[in-house]
C-alpha cells in the first residue's frame, strides 16, 4: 500500500492551495483518511480528517478555512486550503487506515511522503 500526496506549493497570505493523496496497492477497503502537518522546528499535528462515511473532524486553527474531502472509488482524500496564513506553512502528510491483501488480510496506517507547504506573507 502506498500514499501518493500533490499540490503544495507556494502561495502568497490569503491564497488558497488544494492538496491530493491517492492510496494504491491491494486495497480492500480504507477507514479513516486524513492529513497532518509538520511546521518548522514543531511536531507534527493534526489538520483534519475524514471517515468512510464522510464524517469530519478539523483543529481548530483551520476551521472555516480548509475542508478536507474523500473520493472513495478514487480512493483519495483531498484538502482545499484557503485563506492561508504563514503559520499554515509546514510540510503536510496524508494517513489513512487501510485494510489490505497481502499473504493475508491485514490493517494498518499508513503515511504518505510529505508535501511543503509554503505560505509567504
Amino acid at each position: 500500500v502506498q500514499l501518493q500526496a500533490s499540490g503544495g506549493g507556494l502561495v502568497q497570505a490569503g491564497g488558497s492551495l488544494r492538496l491530493s493523496c491517492a492510496a494504491s496497492g491491494n486495497i480492500l477497503s480504507i477507514n479513516i483518511m486524513g492529513w497532518y502537518r509538520q511546521p518548522p522546528g514543531k511536531q507534527r499535528e493534526l489538520v483534519a480528517t475524514i471517515t468512510s462515511g464522510g464524517s469530519t473532524n478539523y483543529v481548530d486553527s483551520v476551521k472555516g478555512r480548509f475542508t478536507v474531502s474523500r473520493d472513495n472509488a478514487k480512493k483519495t482524500v483531498y484538502l482545499q486550503m484557503t485563506s492561508l496564513t504563514p503559520e499554515d506553512t509546514a510540510v503536510y502528510y496524508c494517513n489513512a487506515d487501510v485494510r489490505y491483501r497481502s499473504s493475508i488480510y491485514a490493517t494498518a496506517n499508513f503515511w504518505g511522503q510529505g508535501t511543503q507547504v509554503t505560505v509567504s506573507s
